[in-house]
């Protein structure tokens, strides 16, 4: 059968051909890049990715190495004489602690100085007498101390390391085909597939089942598509720098705010010793010179260790950010996806990791295509979903921006009214760099097509919103074999039992008792694959609850107990709904029962099977 076209070789091409594998779909590349560049491009140690935990999570499933990233074991957010807040990852994932003195305490305290609205505050820990006016308040321990928490921590990576293990993943999966030296050049489809020529050494004609244009923020799908791109440019400047030094923070990515040079500068580590630092310039567009560059390295370096250290300049470079959001992102059997769909990062959002989320967001809907065929509805969800996602980041941006770079300056502290909360600069920064919060959570699919059109008769409600991402808790699967929810996403649907004392018992003992007998043939009956799986417990659920969760790691529904006609209603709603299947095989395997029959057959092998234990 046709393959699933990828345009584009970045790391989210990449990572969607390396997921479309691992389901079994066989995928053709095509890169622009001559031949024998493979890896050897854009090695710049001044172009790196920061991935919230949960993305990096995705890419270690699929057997990428990020080894050679760094996981920061800490927040620090500091102003010109004080050390604002602290983030510390040290705890367990999922642990959260907190002992606050909060920014809405200190403007309540209405104290002044050379801190505005903030009053005298003066942050822990061994900065007294860092620069020579004492930039950094007082002696260590002195003052207040906020720490937000200790939680999963970013990874940070060069872009070059990232694609190379991406590549280095793929060399094993045989049905993966990397073509370079291949540009589009046109592009048709057809009630089956989509055809496309390529020039180059390697210019042909190609045939695929479904494309994706991977090609980034000039993508020729997107033209080709006749996709519009509006948005705003050069939202934010930046100059950046790569150097090997050493800092008072090893292993913690830092928010300078209000330095004497410029408005902030991030300083965030990268293996061997060698820091990115990012420095928001002007908005006038002046050209930023070589020495200016330097003199603002100089300048951080010795406001930081208290004199300018030996260190190594290995990269530099300005970058602008801009805002942009494509009109569609699904035409026909083409999709768009990462830079080629959206550009976003104003505020420390992270646009590359947004488009890898794209990437696991489209391969489980392509590959359940591919191997059974799929309704409109599956295949438009995947525009509702991340289309929505990702305008709803921009507008969490446009909407902070005004607060944060208005007028006035960083002395002059505002706060902006959002949902929830009253947040001021340092929050919303530090979310944004953290991928928390407004500026950086992922978004709950809460408007999903991809859902039962009115909640099943016996939803509960449990420590997570429908349509939003399952916590990662201890799972068991029938077979004994022991592990961690999040490990068995990215394959099949997931229909996860709570049964509190699980562990304890035998696998031969619990297998057979209780609800299992008859939640295993409902699972069984369900109109495509799905995994049944156990665990002690999960966070609001009470006993017998039962999560029905997609292979992406949203949850469909929790269900009170073994309700087959339900589960088999929520299992369709995740599939988008019956389509004609493409083969006999398909539907046998995407199942062609109606969901009546399917429950009857259900609870007929669930009473056989009670009444033969």
């Amino acid at each position: 059968m046709d393959p699933v076209i990828v345009v584009g070789a970045g790391p989210v091409g990449l990572t969607l051909a390396l997921a479309l594998a691992r389901y079994e779909v066989p995928v053709t590349v095509l890169d622009e890049a001559p031949p024998g560049s493979a890896g050897q491009d854009d090695r710049r140690l001044a172009r790196t990715a920061v991935l919230r935990p949960e993305t990096a999570a995705l890419l270690e499933r699929l057997g990428c190495a990020t080894t050679e990233g760094t996981r920061w074991t800490g927040w620090r957010t500091l102003r010109r004489r004080a050390e604002v807040a602290r983030v510390a990852f040290a705890a367990p994932a999922g642990s959260v602690k907190a002992e606050e003195c909060g920014h809405d305490e200190l403007l309540e305290r209405g104290e002044s100085g050379d801190f505005g609205d903030f009053g005298d505050f003066r942050g822990p820990g061994g900065f007294g007498g860092a620069g020579e006016s004492g930039d950094f308040g007082g002696p260590a321990g002195s003052g207040d101390a906020r720490d937000l928490g200790a939680e999963p921590s970013p990874l940070h990576l060069p872009q070059h390391a990232l694609t190379r293990e991406l590549r280095a993943a793929l060399g094993g999966e045989a049905d993966v085909r990397i073509v370079q030296d291949s540009r589009l050049t046109l592009l048709k489809q057809d009630s089956s597939g989509v055809t496309v020529h390529t020039r180059g050494d390697n210019g042909t004609v190609w045939r695929a089942r479904y494309l994706v244009g991977c090609d980034g923020a000039r993508s020729v799908v997107r033209k080709l598509l006749g996709a519009r791109f509006p948005g705003r440019t050069a939202v934010e400047r930046y100059a950046v720098a790569a150097l090997r030094a050493e800092l008072p923070w090893p292993g913690e990515a830092v928010l300078h705010r209000a330095p004497p040079r410029g408005d902030e500068v991030t300083a965030r580590p990268l293996p061997d010793g060698v820091w990115r630092l990012d420095w928001l310039l002007p908005s006038d567009g002046r050209l930023v010179t070589p020495d200016a560059l330097l003199a603002r390295v100089r300048d951080a370096l010795s406001l930081w260790c208290g004199e300018v250290p030996a260190y190594d300049l290995l990269d530099t470079g300005v970058h602008a950010v801009h805002h942009r959001l494509a009109r569609r992102w699904r035409s026909g059997r083409a999709f768009l996806a990462g830079d080629a769909a959206h550009l976003l990062g104003a505020l420390g959002t992270q646009g590359l990791d947004e488009g890898l989320r794209d990437a696991e967001n489209l391969a489980w809907k392509l590959a359940l295509a591919w191997h059974h065929g799929a309704s409109d509805t599956l295949l438009d969800s995947y525009q509702a979903e991340r289309r929505e996602a990702v305008a709803a980041r921009l507008r969490a941006a446009d909407r902070t921006l005004p607060t944060v770079r208005g007028e006035g300056g960083w002395h002059t502290v505002r706060r902006t009214v959002v949902p929830r909360a009253a947040r001021t600069h340092d929050v919303l920064l530090t979310d944004g760099h953290l991928g928390r919060g407004l500026l950086g959570a992922p978004q709950a699919h809460t408007r999903t097509p991809l859902a039962p059109a009115a909640p099943p008769a016996g939803s509960v409600l449990v420590g997570t919103v429908v349509g939003a991402a399952v916590t990662d808790v201890p799972v068991t699967a029938p077979d004994g074999s022991e592990t961690q929810l999040h490990d068995r996403l990215g394959g099949k649907l997931l229909v996860v039992l709570v049964a509190p004392g699980t562990g304890v018992w035998e696998r031969r003992h619990w297998l057979g008792a209780g609800l299992m007998p008859r939640l295993a043939a409902a699972v069984s009956a369900l109109p495509l694959q799905a995994e049944l799986l156990v665990t002690e417990g999960y966070p609001g659920a009470d006993a017998h609850t039962v999560l029905v969760v997609r292979p992406d790691g949203f949850l469909v529904a929790a269900l009170a107990g073994v309700r087959p006609a339900e589960l088999y209603a929520c299992a369709d709603a995740a599939r988008g709904g019956a389509t004609e299947p493409t083969s006999a095989s398909a539907k046998a395997t995407a199942g062609g029962q109606a969901p009546e029959a399917a429950a009857k057959a259900a609870e007929a092998a669930g009473s056989e099977a009670t009444a033969n234990r």
